[in-house]
């Protein structure tokens, strides 16, 4: 049996204001910074140790895996690629959700947050993606890069709720729309000798989600 560990970013400032994060380079909140240094205490009390890690560039998810490996005093080899950014939410990034919701409904905004296909409005540069479009970015640096390592290395992920998401359709191909991501709680995923997905749960209480 092989095990990697995913996690989603603790609380940031701008998810405790409610606002649209994407590429925009937000700091953990107090209490993110919190819930980070207490993942790493859950996985050190669980024996779980690493010996190496990947992480999307943006600080969220940057200053949560070292909070972690702080606190399971292990200095390991950590590789960052933007392939595991959060999605990029176009128009959206640093408006209010709640605000969002009055222009535009709150239908279109969930189809939005986790509709498989569908885009925000872009941005002034033209950017924006859908959850289809992090999970292509997403999918070559798992074949290529993460999974070829996972019988060799104890890894964990530190990364954000969609490229997580992406991660998951990826891993157990399954639909991953209504599927909530919580920060800061380690999502345990169990492979057999072929590398296929045998159990999936959440460190907190040791359950399927």
């Amino acid at each position: 049996m092989y095990k990697i560990v995913i996690i989603r970013h603790g609380e940031s400032i701008w998810n405790k204001k409610n606002i649209f994060t994407g590429w925009t380079n937000i700091s953990l909140s107090d209490l993110g910074i919190k819930q980070a240094s207490e993942a790493g205490k859950k996985l050190k009390e669980g024996g779980y140790s690493f010996d190496l890690a990947y992480t999307s560039v943006l600080k969220r998810a940057i200053d949560t895996l070292d909070l972690i490996l702080e606190e399971m005093n292990l200095k390991i080899q950590i590789k960052r690629s933007w392939r595991l950014n959060e999605r990029h939410y176009g128009a959206l990034q640093g408006k209010n959700k709640d605000e969002m919701k009055d222009i535009y409904g709150e239908d279109q905004v969930q189809k939005w947050r986790r509709g498989y296909k569908n885009k925000p409005p872009k941005d002034e540069n033209g950017m924006s993606e859908s959850l289809e479009d992090t999970e292509k970015r997403v999918l070559p640096y798992w074949e290529e890069e993460i999974k070829p390592k996972i019988k060799t290395n104890n890894i964990i992920i530190s990364a954000h709720g969609n490229s997580i998401r992406a991660l998951i359709r990826i891993i157990s191909n399954e639909d991953v729309t209504k599927i909530e991501i919580p920060v800061g709680i380690p999502l345990v995923y169990e492979f057999d000798e072929k590398l296929n997905p045998t159990k999936r749960y959440f460190l907190s209480n040791n359950t399927i989600d």
